[in-house]
């Protein structure tokens, strides 16, 4: 069998699937507690080595968000324009956004910018052919700056030249991109992204100390979110409909929307930025362990009632993250803690974030598709009422798949699909069939 091995370094669990790409079967799955104290490769190895015991793989493959992931920080022009842009593209890239500055970086700026040290600055401004001047100022600010981190141009492509001649005369590590705004009411994600990916597998993968030697570096393709969107635009493009897929993870929870646009929002632009159609958004203080006490104060700030069962529960698991759902009590509040986690993510990723920005048509959305260990282990009728509460939102100001089909990524292939969609486009296919048939 031509056998591939799929593999996600997470910052808690790195996690592995044996795929046949004939037919997109999953062969074996493995996991083991990521070893980034230590040395990442050894959690992959003992992951990798459990699956060969099921058949040797022709290629593995791996994305990886451990050591934090890939952080991003967004330098742009305006606030609600090309900064904005820039901030929905890192996102839909598989970065967590640390930082975002608009308008001509001072020393102030500069030294905020330096002190929350990202791993990668993506610098935008400007639409094609209008104003250079503050994204030239910048890009003099972060020459001379001092700061470790590679830097992406995705601006005014007029200027675009300009910018690399002044990056290149101090040695600052930089890739130009095709601009995120080329005109207003329209965004372009995809050049940016491939930059952002690019300078993540050279600069950033090898430099954040997980691993001695070049192994890891070498194997990593992609981040781990960056792959998931993949996965679910493979997986969008099988169903021939819209898909939104909610992971609810341990210290955030993530939110991935393909939206294919129809009648009045294909037709006209109302959104100054534009609408960015494959889209993710990340909630960093909506988690089932880590940031528990952040649901619930979440919850509360939305009107969104919590036993007090649940309240008590999120406390003891912020203390002790490592602490699992044994009784049926604890998968109550576990159920409780995740709807709200889920409901609240999914109104903030539907609902306008400022007045340049529209909502995103999610009421045409087919497929709901729950990921995160709280759902995959969990009784189905757990996962089955987090996803309920989801899809009857209808108090939470976006427009709610009322019709969509609910399921669970119970086997966790969605990072897999992604992966194969790079190297193997019809085994990505075949796995994405897998997940359908599975939710």
């Amino acid at each position: 069998m031509p056998l591939v091995t799929c593999v996600d370094v997470g910052s808690t669990f790195t996690k592995g699937v044996l795929v046949d790409t004939l037919d997109g079967s999953l062969v074996a799955t493995a996991a083991h507690a990521t070893t980034a104290a230590t040395d990442v490769m050894q959690g992959l190895t003992a992951v990798c080595r459990a699956l060969a015991s099921r058949g040797e793989p022709a290629e593995t493959l791996v994305c990886s968000s451990a050591g934090g992931g890939l952080r991003i920080a967004v330098v742009g022009q305006e606030l609600e324009v090309s900064t904005e842009a820039g901030r929905r593209v890192a996102l839909s890239a598989g970065g967590r956004v640390v930082h975002v500055s608009a308008g001509g970086l001072d020393p102030t700026g500069v030294r905020t910018l330096r002190a929350v040290a990202p791993d990668l600055v993506l610098l935008v401004g400007g639409t094609d052919g209008g104003n250079d001047t503050i994204l030239l100022h910048n890009a003099d600010a972060l020459a001379r700056a001092r700061l470790r981190a590679p830097v992406v141009v995705a601006g005014n492509a007029e200027a675009a030249d300009e910018v690399s001649r002044r990056l290149t005369a101090t040695g600052r590590r930089h890739t130009v991109a095709a601009n995120v705004v080329p005109r207003i009411g329209e965004i372009s994600p995809d050049g940016a992204r491939a930059a952002i990916r690019g300078a993540f597998l050279e600069h950033v993968i090898g430099g954040k100390g997980l691993s001695r030697g070049r192994a890891f570096a070498d194997l990593v393709r992609a981040p781990t979110p960056d792959a998931v969107l993949a996965g679910v635009e493979v997986l969008a493009d099988h169903l021939a409909g819209d898909v939104v897929v909610i992971d609810i993870g341990g210290a955030t929870t993530d939110v991935y929307s393909v939206l294919t646009p129809r009648g009045e929002d294909a037709a006209i632009r109302r959104d100054v930025v534009g609408q960015l159609w494959h889209a993710r958004t990340v909630e960093a203080d909506l988690g089932m362990r880590w940031n528990a006490q952040g649901i619930v104060d979440a919850a509360q700030r939305e009107r969104i009632p919590l036993p007090d069962s649940a309240i008590r529960y999120a406390a003891r698991v912020a203390a002790d993250p490592t602490l699992l759902a044994v009784s049926s009590a604890d998968w109550a509040s576990e159920q409780a803690l995740a709807a709200a986690a889920a409901t609240i993510a999914m109104r903030r990723h539907g609902r306008p974030g400022h007045p340049s920005e529209q909502p995103r048509p999610l009421a045409d959305v087919q497929l709901v598709l729950g990921s995160g260990g709280v759902l995959r282990h969990s009784p189905d009728a757990v996962a089955a009422g987090v996803l309920a509460a989801v899809t009857s939102d209808h108090a939470g100001g976006w427009r709610v798949p009322t019709d969509a089909r609910a399921g669970v990524d119970t086997a966790y292939l969605l990072f897999a699909v992604g992966l194969l969609a790079g190297t193997d486009p019809m085994a990505a296919q075949l796995l994405a069939a897998r997940v359908l048939s599975a939710d």
